[in-house]
């Protein structure tokens, strides 16, 4: 078969590893993709995404335009005669006249099973809901909102101890193998699209700092899954002796209940801090993080405060609101 001519166009690390297949394919990336450079961290500076980087140490033709509305871009975009371009992750409107540049269009790399979590955090969503199963899908893309139609899917169970970034970790080397599958259907014309039926669609919006603030009304069980959906980002938290101490580990306690009101503090020790949460549930925090400092365990969090390690020690203190006190 004779190897594609591939448009890569992608930002973020997840799609690193889709960007290697390729490169070891047969296939030829023709061209690759990216926003323009953006300043990032706490001084701004601008910096190139990592797609960026990987297009440079490999000495690939690299574009940056700031639309692809743009006639110029677009003029660009055409005369590379690409068979096919893969989006992933790339952050820009794709319009409709470059949709269809391609031979075979635009296909696009989405971490969840299509329609369930469309938009902008599928991983985190699925994980803040409890989902069993994930997984990926390569669909066609469309003028939709993540609507094209479904090309080749992959499951992948879930434990229920994944953070954010295990699941990142795990389903980007996936959506690089799958890839290559349709590529490869593609290719052999045997791929058979799928329409999405969008009245199982569900939407993962954005995440934002707001959501990350622990509501101890709620179940342990509940608060855990957030606590590992928002890691690594935006890392949940809640208030204790007017700090902001930043959840990053979390365990709901099985079979342990509490009369205790939602806050408060029952037992601390090397094993952790149990905090009661809503219907009398217990959250144990095994990661925290205070301000100015880098994430450490419950256990080093009491010995580096000198405090007692039994529940007399600090029974009563409360978490969960800016003006508690011990």
């Amino acid at each position: 078969m004779t190897p594609l001519r591939i448009i890569f166009a992608g930002t973020a690390q997840f799609v690193v590893p889709a960007l290697l297949a390729l490169l070891a394919s047969e296939h030829q990336v023709v061209a690759v993709y990216t926003p323009p450079d953006r300043p990032a961290g706490r001084g701004l500076k601008v910096t190139a995404s990592v797609i960026k980087q990987v297009a440079e140490r490999y000495q690939l033709p690299l574009y940056q335009p700031a639309s692809l509305a743009d006639e110029e871009a677009q003029s660009t975009l055409r005369a590379l005669q690409a068979d096919v371009m893969v989006v992933a992750v790339y952050g820009l409107l794709i319009p409709q006249v470059v949709l269809t540049m391609p031979r075979f269009g635009c296909i696009n790399i989405h971490p969840s099973l299509l329609p369930r979590w469309r938009g902008a955090a599928p991983i985190p969503r699925c994980l803040a809901a409890g989902d069993s199963v994930t997984g990926v899908t390569i669909m066609q893309l469309d003028a939709g909102w993540d609507t094209g139609d479904i090309l080749l899917q992959e499951t992948y169970p879930l434990t229920g101890s994944e953070t954010s970034q295990d699941l990142y970790d795990a389903l980007a080397p996936l959506s690089a193998n799958l890839l290559l599958k349709t590529l490869t259907a593609l290719q052999e014309g045997t791929l058979h699209p799928i329409p999405q039926d969008g009245r199982e669609a569900i939407y993962a919006e954005k995440l934002a700092k707001a959501e990350a603030e622990l509501d101890w009304q709620q179940p342990a069980f509940i608060l855990e899954r957030y606590v590992r959906a928002f890691n690594p980002w935006p890392v949940v938290y809640s208030h204790w002796q007017n700090q902001v101490i930043r959840i990053w580990r979390a365990q709901a306690l099985a079979d342990v209940k509490t009369n205790e009101l939602p806050g408060t503090v029952v037992a601390a020790n090397k094993k952790g801090i149990d905090i009661a949460a809503g219907d009398g549930s217990i959250l144990r925090v095994l990661c925290l993080q205070v301000p100015g400092s880098k994430p450490m365990s419950a256990a080093d969090f009491l010995h580096a405060r000198g405090r007692i390690l039994t529940q007399e020690a600090v029974n009563k203190e409360i978490w969960g609101c800016a003006e508690s006190a011990v």
